[in-house]
């Protein structure tokens, strides 16, 4: 099995940043990550602030673990659960860039060709797009159905940009929302810059 990705270890406003051009795959579909958001058990915004519950348990286990929860109780948003064990803290995979699979990324989201670029431009996209949903909540991002992967050639060196988190109302004022500059697949409200 693969090593686990450094960047799984770092402290959550870091991790956000250096997950960008890393690969998600499911199945027969995979994409580059463009798009992140941290969140940390110190701050209201994120589900770990009110402790271990039956619902944020996973975000207190090792690091390289997905936790997958639902959103409006329509999408599932996936997050990499980051730092050590113990810390409630974890990256929403905000956005990816299709890589493979576009046709089944078509047919689940119903749309077409022309609009590739909003295939995976936002978290409840990319869940529906490439077909997971709550099972795959705690499991492993290395060998589970839900796959992290090292960038790509040509991935790597990204222009990054930071910025305030966004579908939120609380801690609204953290610069957490990270993603690659001047990237078509980022979600709006794209970043400046």
């Amino acid at each position: 099995m693969s090593e686990l990705p450094a960047a799984l270890r770092l402290p959550v406003d870091e991790a956000a940043p250096a997950l960008l051009g890393h690969t998600v795959t499911v199945g027969d579909c995979a994409g580059v990550i463009v798009e992140t958001e941290a969140y940390h058990e110190t701050e209201p915004a994120c589900h770990a602030y009110v402790g271990r519950t039956s619902r944020t348990e996973v975000l207190f286990h090792a690091p390289g673990t997905w936790y997958v929860y639902r959103s409006y109780g329509i999408h599932a948003l996936l997050n990499a659960v980051v730092e050590e064990e113990g810390v409630g803290a974890a990256v929403l995979i905000r956005a990816l860039e299709p890589l493979r699979g576009l046709d089944a990324m078509r047919a689940r989201r119903g749309v077409t060709a022309r609009s590739d670029f909003d295939l995976c431009s936002g978290p409840g996209k990319l869940s529906q797009a490439l077909g997971f949903d709550l099972e795959a909540n705690g499991t492993d991002v290395l060998g589970g159905p839900i796959r992290l992967g090292p960038p790509p050639p040509g991935w790597t060196s990204l222009d990054v940009l930071a910025g305030p988190r966004i579908g939120i109302t609380k801690a609204t004022e953290l610069p957490w929302r990270f993603s690659v500059a001047g990237n078509r697949h980022v979600s709006r409200p794209r970043p400046a810059g």
